[in-house]
């Protein structure tokens, strides 16, 4: 069973740094391409970052460019490195891969195959 299982969320002041783990399994991910998304109460689904299968095209949105890096740790993790927080960070981040498509990210949703099931990051002010 494929399966994405986020880690290493949890509540910070503003300012501070969290970095938050995407651990798959059930398969390798070495070709898929990587994304983060995020969720806050009462708002849509946020796209945050996105990595290519080589690592050689990452993808920020505005909101966090500069502050957020994503990475591919091995064939099965990827990190999301935060730092700089801000409390309209606070949302539930989830990891996503995208299966095939010779590992090309994107910023959409719906382009993504698998889904973890999240993990809270509340940056207090």
């Amino acid at each position: 069973q494929v399966q994405l299982e986020e880690s290493g969320g949890g509540l910070v002041q503003a300012g501070g740094s969290l970095r938050l783990s995407c651990a798959g399994s059930g398969r390798t991910f070495s070709r898929d391409a990587m994304a983060w998304f995020r969720q806050a109460p009462g708002k849509e689904l946020e796209f945050v970052a996105a990595i290519s299968w080589s690592a050689d095209t990452t993808y920020y949105a505005d909101s966090v460019k500069g502050r957020f890096t994503i990475s591919r740790a091995n064939a099965k993790n990827t990190v999301l490195q935060m730092n700089s927080l801000k409390p309209e960070d606070t949302a539930v981040y989830t990891c996503a891969a995208r299966w095939g498509m010779s590992g090309v990210a994107s910023t959409k949703p719906t382009d993504y195959d698998y889904w973890g099931q999240g993990t809270q990051v509340t940056v207090s002010s």
